[in-house]
């Protein structure tokens, strides 16, 4: 998907918090999770943890990293890359981008590890 779609305002989620889009809205296969990090940035991942059925959305956030609620592995929000066990496999990141006040999802399309959408 090249253009992105709005999600909502910076002011929908609030930081240390997160928004659940799911397919019917954003067209992936899959719910994906926009997280506001508590550094101010917007991240995208998806939203089940790889361990197990659980949504991270609900999980616990810390500085740009995701806590999920159920068996406490965190993944980074940059990369999506698992910090601790007891998931072993990253998830998918997706590209956010903030425009005018909006929040910008690029579903399917990976984030840039390197940028931080303010």
């Amino acid at each position: 998907m090249s253009e992105g779609i709005v999600i909502g305002s910076t002011e929908d989620i609030d930081e240390g918090t997160a928004k659940v889009v799911e397919p019917e809205e954003s067209g992936f296969s899959e719910p994906i999770a926009v997280f506001h990090a508590d550094t101010g940035c917007f991240f995208a991942l998806n939203d089940t943890c790889t361990h197990e059925e659980a949504s991270l959305a609900e999980g616990w956030i810390e500085g740009e990293e995701v806590e999920c609620p159920l068996h406490s592995s965190t993944f980074s929000m940059r990369t999506g890359k698992v910090q601790c066990l007891p998931a072993t496999e990253d998830t998918r990141t997706h590209r956010v981008e903030v425009r005018d006040g909006q929040v910008v999802l690029f579903p399917g399309t990976d984030a840039d590890p390197e940028a931080c959408a303010q």
